[in-house]
């Protein structure tokens, strides 16, 4: 990533446009002039991206697809497919995104009476085993898995056979995740955050200047539900959760 920011530099591009708040920071790194957009990615305050949502201040703007809401949304809808559960776990990287996320969800978890506990692990080369190990010891009922590094399609294949193997409810932040096996995802609907980047593209070519572009929190969500692994494990999902879906796979 960072070679290929650097090679679009070089182009002389007039705007880059990244895909998540990496390859946002590495573009960053290597032109402070260059507008740079995300069409989607982690709190760019808490990664350094920009000094607030309201005026960025750099050369980097465009969408977000994290709200403080997300991880409390996450839990409540995990909590309607496993009412028993009382004991969750955030699966995430340690950064610096992880953290205010987790406090965001503390409150849910107290307004819903569970506990919910924050398993860190550093990347690259994450210690997953470790980490599932340490859940299995707390008697952890139910998993959310990150938004950040570990929702990429680098683990995410290892992270599904882990939970398939512990036989974990889990949720996901993105549509890839059930459709490579993973029970339930809630989050951002990209496509839509994408169409919505087209407009800061088009506001800086005419002239604005990305400091003063505020930063966009998304707008759509999607929810989706994987019946075939809910079957694996021996999970009925409640029908009320089931009519809210916005994709199903049975």
């Amino acid at each position: 990533m960072p070679a290929l920011a650097e090679e679009l530099v070089r182009l002389k591009v007039d705007i880059i446009v990244a895909d998540s708040y990496l390859a946002a920071r590495d573009a960053k790194k290597v032109t402070t002039t260059i507008p740079i957009i995300m069409a989607s990615g982690a709190d760019p305050i808490a990664t350094g991206l920009a000094g607030s949502l309201a005026r960025p201040g750099g050369n980097v703007t465009g969408l977000t697809n994290l709200t403080p809401e997300l991880l409390g949304k996450r839990l409540e809808l995990l909590k309607e497919v496993v009412p028993k559960v009382s004991r969750f776990a955030v699966l995430d990287t340690t950064t610096s995104v992880a953290k205010p996320m987790f406090k965001d969800g503390q409150a849910a978890a107290q307004a819903l009476g569970v506990k919910l506990q924050l398993i860190e692990v550093k990347t690259p080369n994450p210690d997953l085993e470790g980490a599932f190990r340490v859940m299995t010891k707390e008697r952890i009922g139910a998993l959310i898995a990150g938004s950040g590094t570990l929702g990429s399609s680098l683990y995410r294949e290892r992270i599904l056979e882990l939970v398939e193997k512990t036989r974990m409810p889990a949720i996901y932040p993105t549509e890839p995740w059930i459709d490579a096996g993973g029970l339930m995802y809630y989050g951002a609907n990209i496509p839509d955050s994408y169409r919505r980047a087209a407009n800061f593209v088009d506001k800086i070519l005419k002239g604005a200047k990305p400091g003063d572009l505020p930063v966009e929190q998304p707008m759509k969500f999607d929810f989706g539900i994987n019946l075939k692994t809910a079957k694996q494990i021996g999970l009925t999902i409640p029908p009320n959760v089931l009519a809210r879906a916005d994709k199903v796979m049975r």
